[in-house]
């Protein structure tokens, strides 16, 4: 299982629909409130709810010429106003490994 799946399992059922809601509308929309580029291909899902900030690790995949595969490496429940660098670390170390398992 993922370190993405694990996270979404680990949420109430309300959150992780609209983090759905969040995705979708990412798909339709450049709305950098909701999706927003951190470095080394590393972008992140933004989602607020109750207060609360979550944030999903994301890069894309664009090896097959005909659409784009966004893939979410793992979650995270923001504390501080940054997103944690070791957080970023741990996404681009994702993308590495998955584009070397290709």
């Amino acid at each position: 299982m993922s370190d993405a799946t694990n996270f979404l399992e680990f949420l109430d059922p309300k959150i992780v629909k609209k983090i759905i809601y969040i995705i979708d509308l990412a798909q339709h929309t450049n709305d950098a409130t909701i999706f927003k580029k951190l470095r080394n291909n590393i972008w992140e899902f933004r989602i607020q709810n109750s207060g609360i900030q979550i944030r999903l690790l994301a890069f894309w995949d664009k090896t097959d010429q005909k659409s784009t595969l966004v893939v979410i490496t793992h979650g995270i429940i923001k504390k501080t106003q940054k997103t944690p660098k070791n957080e970023i670390e741990k996404a681009i170390k994702l993308r590495e490994l998955y584009f070397n398992n290709q």
